[in-house]
């Protein structure tokens, strides 16, 4: 009671100033923490506290800041009076670009007298711009965790072995080239991450890290590693992947209790007999037993001196180094580069992400279909002394022979296409998009409109379509005085499409031309266009009265006649009339008189797409559902493959939707979700429609009702949201209204909850299970309730997360044969002794989540992160009960008791 009425007074003390703006502040301090990096102004509000409330500030243990704040420099000088401070976090990647890519921190460095917080024992500086370890770091005393992840560290220094007590240091995605040797008087150093860096050797010293427990070297350019790892009797997991080893020593087979080696994606042709014998050795992608280089395995060299020359790499993290002997690289998704010698004149870290596509940037034309994801390759701009060749995997299009697929570029301003070989798709093989480029940024796959274009010179020439010959643009001499760059596409209609959008068998119309020019001036003569009849209309049969020549705007959105202002010629097969600019020209044939507004309608159907909305619920979990939009005719092929692992009712009706355009999906009569899903806006799940994308998310629902006692009867409601910019303006008008945004809803059941194994034990239970706390204060507490729970969904699977989480093959088979009559004990046995082996780890309630993933069970991954983050909202609640908090804020410090 007495804590409670000190943090009380600390809220009406914070309340006192002017227009309410101390209390907003002081309402950040909750009891010694300080959780600012959620505000944009969180350093504002520290300065302002630490300059009316120094005495408590300085009682502070916990301190959260975001180095994207812009009063950073000025606040880091405030922070050694802190002498309290047990954890900070200086992370940068608060802010994101407008394409959605993180922004580093400002941080670059840190005062001197930092070194006098002797109580801090974790500091976070990862996202930021440090391109060498302040030297202050390596004299805090009491440092257990460092995290310097995502910088620019290019060695550390060579006193860094003086941090006696680190038990925890991730500096992954650096540039880090060496070690120090000090590196080995880290006696009480578990967990070493130093993935993603540009690692060409290793120190002998590393062997002495007698304590290590996880070593991640993956995506160095690690030709060799030292024979003195085998003295790492305490390793569990050594990560090896995406280097150019040529050998392992065989020594490593004789670690006691390593449960994981991963050596994938070197260059190894032989391996120690006592390695391949390993059963949890990971050696997929590297070229064992060949002689000579193939393709298949990246064309690695024999000789140690030309292991440069090629990455072996099924890569399946975030980037690679490139030096100036060139290389073949292929990603785990099946992208691949191929950089020639001399493309790079100095060794170049190449970054890489996969990006959902925003509507907002990704603008597609009419009729454009998107294939693939967005490739973000980095650093951007950084000119290349050769063509890079990139080879892009995509879904093969359903469209007819009137469309190509090209790869797709963003500048930074505008989307240009490349030009593109395709590699079609055989019965084993994807298709594949293959461009040339000599600078990197953002990449797509799209399928268009064939494209043919010519350069028109002042003597004229002639231009015809590749889809339809019958289709010609006859440029005379003198159309121009200077060569301007065409471009022509068609979209060829059916009379059956015409007949089924219209209702009236009486109308018809020719291929749909497009015409671009650049510059987009007027020509100096006529240019004669040749388009053939509607089908059925010959010169003989023809009706002039009937026959209509529309001329459309850039967008569609409007169709005139402009039959009255051109003169046309006819053929037996052909009309042929003269123009001077170029946009979209449409021949029809019928009896109506205003022909234009049936023309907007047909095209504005021949750009939806008819889709319906599944909601289906995992058998063994009906909390995990998955969501999808499906256009019409893959419904069943969808539900079929599905249908051994989820039920559900009937797909919805039929909708039609644009390519590219946004809806929602909410839960309502009883059912939840995480409303601080990044994809969730309004308490409703975002997707974006793309019709050879899969718009599908799986996710975890609760309810607020006592299922104990019923089933929760509940729904999925589908809603329409932002369309693409450049539909018709009727379609946008229609949908406008409530009733319009409405699309289609699906029932979701939670059946009624068994009792749980805590609640009514039995003798197959009969485990005594010891109180546990797993985690720390920032990550968040799990509790035995919650292990038991998660029991409850792990299954046949529990031996590969077994391994996953770092217990050992001979552990694992010993927990087997103890409890080889009953699965769950199985289960109980091996989570309960993984938590008693890491009850004092900080970091052990983010590896279960990482071991769930890696083992297939993003659901139960998803459900020890809605734990924590219920545990997270309970504090909350409790500050705000108290009138410690007047807004929603993120507490990172929660403890989850669910």
């Amino acid at each position: 009671m007495q804590k409670m009425a000190e943090l009380l007074g600390l809220r009406d003390e914070c309340g006192e100033g002017t227009s309410g703006a101390p209390a907003l502040t002081g309402s950040c301090l909750a009891d010694n923490r300080l959780n600012l990096d959620v505000y944009p102004d969180g350093c504002r509000r520290f300065l302002q506290l630490f300059k009316e409330q120094l005495e408590k500030v300085v009682q502070v243990e916990f301190l959260r800041l975001s180095s994207n704040d812009c009063l950073l420099d000025t606040t880091l000088g405030s922070l050694p009076h802190l002498k309290h401070l047990k954890s900070l976090v200086l992370k940068g990647g608060h802010a994101r670009d407008e394409f959605g890519s993180y922004q580093h921190g400002s941080l670059t460095s840190l005062p001197p007298d930092f070194g006098n917080l002797r109580c801090l024992t974790h500091l976070d500086l990862s996202f930021n711009r440090l391109s060498t370890l302040p030297s202050c770091v390596v004299h805090l005393p009491s440092l257990r965790v460092l995290l310097v992840s995502h910088n620019s560290l290019v060695t550390l220094p060579e006193d860094f072995g003086c941090l006696s007590k680190l038990t925890f240091f991730s500096a992954m995605k650096n540039q880090l080239k060496d070690l120090p040797q000090s590196i080995g008087e880290l006696s009480m150093l578990r967990d070493l991450d130093l993935s993603e860096n540009a690692l060409e050797l290793l120190p002998e010293e590393v062997g002495n890290l007698h304590n290590c427990t996880e070593l991640d070297l993956s995506g160095n350019r690690l030709s060799s590693i030292p024979d003195s790892l085998a003295n790492l009797k305490s390793l569990h997991r050594l990560h090896l992947h995406s280097n150019l080893l040529v050998t392992v020593p065989a020594s490593l087979a004789s670690l006691p209790n390593l449960s994981r080696l991963d050596l994938q994606n070197n260059c190894l042709r032989a391996i120690p007999a006592e390695i391949q014998t390993l059963p949890f050795v990971h050696l997929r992608g590297n070229p064992l037993g060949e002689t000579e280089p193939s393709p298949q395995a990246g064309n690695c060299k024999a000789s140690a001196a030309l292991l440069h020359n090629v990455i072996n790499a099924c890569i399946s993290s975030g980037s690679f180094t490139v030096t100036s002997e060139g290389c073949r690289v292929v990603l785990a998704c099946g992208i691949h580069f191929y950089f020639p010698p001399g493309a790079a004149s100095d060794p170049l870290q190449i970054c890489f992400r996969s990006l959902m596509p925003d509507p907002q940037w990704v603008k597609l034309r009419h009729h454009d279909v998107l294939l693939s994801r967005v490739l973000e390759l980095q650093p951007h701009g950084v000119q290349f002394q050769q063509k890079v060749q990139i080879w892009m995997p995509y879904i093969s299009p359903q469209t007819p022979h009137q469309h190509e697929v090209v790869v797709r570029t963003f500048s930074g301003q505008s989307w240009s296409d490349l030009k593109t070989r395709v590699k079609q798709k055989r019965k084993s093989e994807k298709c594949v998009a293959c461009c040339s480029v000599l600078h990197f940024s953002w990449f797509l796959v799209v399928s268009r409109l064939v494209q043919n274009e010519c350069k028109v010179p002042a003597e004229g020439t002639l231009l015809f379509s590749s889809v339809d010959p019958n289709i010609k643009v006859i440029f005379p001499p003198g159309v121009t005085e200077e060569p301007r760059s065409v471009k022509l596409q068609v979209l060829p209609v059916s009379a059956e499409e015409i007949q089924e959008i219209t209702g009236n068998a009486g109308c018809r119309a020719s291929p749909l031309l497009y015409l671009s020019q650049d510059p987009a001036v007027n020509f100096l003569k006529p240019v004669r266009i040749q388009l053939p009849l509607p089908p059925g209309v010959t010169g003989l049969n023809l009706d002039r009265s009937r026959l209509h020549i529309l001329h459309g705007d850039l967008e569609g959105q409007t169709w005139n006649d402009i039959t009255s202002e051109v003169v046309l010629e006819f053929t037996h097969l052909y009309a042929v009339f003269e123009v001077t600019h170029f946009s979209w020209y449409w021949l029809w044939y019928t009896t109506k008189t205003y022909i234009g507004g049936i023309a907007k309608k047909v095209y504005e159907r021949l750009r939806l797409y008819q889709v319906n909305f599944i909601a289906l619920q995992r058998k063994k979990d009906p909390e995990q559902v998955l969501l999808q939009c499906v256009p019409k005719h893959k419904v069943d092929p969808v539900l079929k493959k599905l249908q051994d692992r989820y039920r559900g009712p009937e797909p919805s009706d039929m909708v039609e939707m644009f390519e590219g355009e946004q809806f929602f999906a909410a839960f309502e009569r009883g059912i939840n979700i995480d409303m601080d899903r990044p994809d969730c806006v309004d308490g409703r799940l975002s997707f974006v429609f793309y019709s050879h994308l899969k718009n599908m998310k799986e996710i975890y629902v609760t309810s607020p009702v006592d299922r104990k006692g019923q089933a929760v009867k509940g729904q999925v409601s589908f809603y329409r949201g932002a369309v693409p910019d450049s539909i018709p303006e009727d379609a946008s008008r229609r949908r406008k209204g409530p009733d319009s945004l409405w699309l289609a809803t699906l029932p979701i059941k939670l059946p009624q909850l068994k009792p749980r194994w805590d609640e009514n034990p039995s003798p197959l239970y009969d485990f005594s299970f010891p109180p546990l706390n797993l985690g720390n204060a920032e990550t968040g507490y799990l509790t035995q309730a919650n292990l038991l729970s998660i029991a409850r969904r792990v299954g046949a699977d529990w031996q590969s997360i077994g391994l996953n989480l770092g217990l050992s093959y001979q552990q694992i088979e010993r927990i087997g044969y103890n409890n080889r009559e009953d699965l769950n004990k199985q289960i109980l046995d091996m989570l309960f002794s993984w938590a008693q082996q890491n009850s004092e780890d900080p970091d052990c309630v983010s590896k279960l989540v990482t071991a769930m993933k890696e083992s297939g069970r993003q659901d139960i991954a998803d459900e020890v992160e809605a734990i924590i983050e219920l545990g997270r909202q309970k504090y909350s609640e409790s500050i705000r009960r108290v009138g410690l908090e007047q807004e929603s804020s993120t507490e990172d410090s929660a403890i989850a008791m669910v």
